[in-house]
């Protein structure tokens, strides 16, 4: 069942275009979980930061998402659990201790300022993006600041407060029959898996750590109950898996999850935490790794949302989030990496990688052949994608857009709105004057002329700035060089020869 494929250089098909719907707000780096904590969510602006500087937010349209409202959190959460997300704070802490207890919130998950603000972000990027693929506005939904995967529908857990992803998938399920979650976070999705244990519409794939290590949950054998019986699949893996054998698992799992479940839409978790080098992950994985699994799912063709998730090294993080960026826009990023304003946590090299190291790798073929045939068979209990009875879906909220920015005062500024600009996407046959590589140099046709000439633009005052003004009149009637013809100009200048 088990067989060793070849990790081969990662390819993208630059024909293919895929609409691109990106999430991201800029307050997002500004939370903080406190001094020391692993969990940073600065790594989101780092991450940004590079896909800007490498120009892929020409590519895509670029969103900032209404925060998730109370209400909207509570499609999934407690109402008494969002209440307290709400009021609690540094300040009035000691007012809630036996809320402390009982939404597990204190030392992994701490309480911070803007904690509540912070949970509206990533859960209304997670909400906006589903609902953008509901209606056919993108083909893939990007939200770096969603993927928190391990809260539930009653306590935080693991850094996470709000589960947007269950937010997400809920809204996918208006009008999507079935929805497949893969998660290839170093720790296992459970809160994503708790939410839909029981039910047919939504099958979770998690490919994780197992084994004296956080949550605890995700064992081979943990498959659903009821309804959901084989809807739930857990591939528990050991320390030190590498790039081969985790494409050996993934793919030919993932194939035939999709070939078997045939879902219509698919949420991808793309924690951070999997790769070589993390501060509280243990598999060895290089950026080209983590990315060929996203890469893999998005040759599928099926609308996706994409969100972030774990990751403890800021700077392996942004590198993998910004190459995979470029991967879902059919580009891939040079390596050397452009200037930004964090490039100092990219040294001593200043590339766009990540690499493994020579640590051991405690899969063996055998135990991974297990893994594959248990689940196989597991999948083919059930012959058939589960089907759906018709319902009526409720209408969408009305969406409003970014009201500020679409005032009549804001439209009429010149270039249109904030929110138009981010919505434009440079089509691949477009040329724009800063795409030109000799800095300024521009071809010019002369008239009645076989030749080209290329021209410097000269750097000039602006007309108000001259000294004289009568100057200024004068140097708009003199005629523009680029109309005369070669020989004019060089009659001109042995006419100048003369005279001097």
């Amino acid at each position: 069942m088990y067989v060793q494929l070849p990790f081969d250089e990662l390819k993208v098909d630059p024909t293919q275009k895929k609409r691109i719907a990106y999430f991201y707000d800029a307050d997002i780096g500004n939370y903080a979980y406190g001094a020391g904590h692993p969990m940073k969510p600065h790594r989101i602006r780092m991450a940004h930061s590079l896909i800007m500087n490498y120009g892929l937010y020409k590519k895509m349209e670029i969103y900032r998402a209404k925060p998730a409202t109370k209400q909207e959190m509570c499609q999934f959460h407690t109402d008494e659990y969002i209440d307290f997300l709400s009021r609690v704070g540094p300040d009035n802490l000691d007012m809630f201790a036996k809320e402390q207890i009982k939404f597990n919130v204190g030392d992994d998950c701490p309480v911070f300022d803007g904690l509540f603000e912070y949970c509206g972000i990533s859960g209304g990027g997670s909400m906006e993006g589903a609902a953008r693929l509901n209606r056919g506005k993108c083909d893939i939904a990007i939200n770096y600041a969603g993927g928190l995967h391990h809260a539930k529908k009653s306590e935080a857990s693991g850094f996470c407060y709000l589960n947007d992803i269950v937010l997400g998938i809920i809204e996918l399920l208006r009008y999507h029959p079935r929805v497949l979650y893969i998660d290839i976070d170093v720790h296992h999705g459970d809160g994503v898996e708790e939410a839909f244990y029981t039910t047919d519409r939504v099958m979770t794939a998690s490919f994780h750590k197992y084994g004296e290590f956080f949550p605890g949950t995700g064992e081979l054998r943990d498959i659903g109950v009821g309804k959901g019986k084989y809807y739930s699949v857990n591939v528990p893996l050991r320390d030190g898996i590498d790039d081969a054998t985790y494409k050996s698992v993934f793919e030919p799992l993932i194939s035939k999850i999709i070939e078997w479940y045939q879902p219509s839409a698919i949420v991808l978790q793309c924690g951070g935490d999997s790769l070589s080098g993390d501060r509280l992950g243990c598999f060895n994985l290089s950026m080209a790794g983590h990315a060929n699994c996203i890469n893999f799912v998005k040759s599928f063709n099926i609308p996706m949302m994409v969100v972030g998730g774990g990751g403890y090294t800021m700077r392996n993080v942004a590198r993998t989030w910004a190459f995979e960026s470029g991967l879902l826009n059919n580009v891939i990023l040079p390596s050397e990496l452009p200037y930004n304003e964090y490039y100092e946590y990219y040294g001593p090299d200043y590339k766009l990688d990540v690499r493994p190291s020579n640590m051991y790798n405690t899969n063996s073929p055998e135990f991974l052949n297990k893994i594959l045939t248990s689940i196989i068979t597991n999948l083919e209990n059930t012959k058939h994608a589960p089907s759906v009875q018709m319902n009526e879906v409720p209408r969408d909220a009305e969406d409003l857009g970014d009201v500020d920015e679409d005032t009549k005062e804001a439209i009429d500024t010149k270039g249109g709105s904030q929110q138009a600009r981010d919505e434009q996407i440079q089509p691949e046959n477009e040329f724009y004057d800063e795409d030109d590589k000799d800095e300024g140099e521009k071809m010019i046709s002369v008239p009645d002329a076989s030749i080209e000439v290329k021209e410097k633009p000269i750097e000039r005052a602006p007309a108000e700035e001259a000294k004289d003004v009568e100057d200024a009149k004068d140097a708009k009637d003199v005629p523009s060089a680029s109309v005369l013809t070669k020989e004019e100009l060089d009659e001109i200048e042995e006419l100048n020869k003369g005279v001097n």
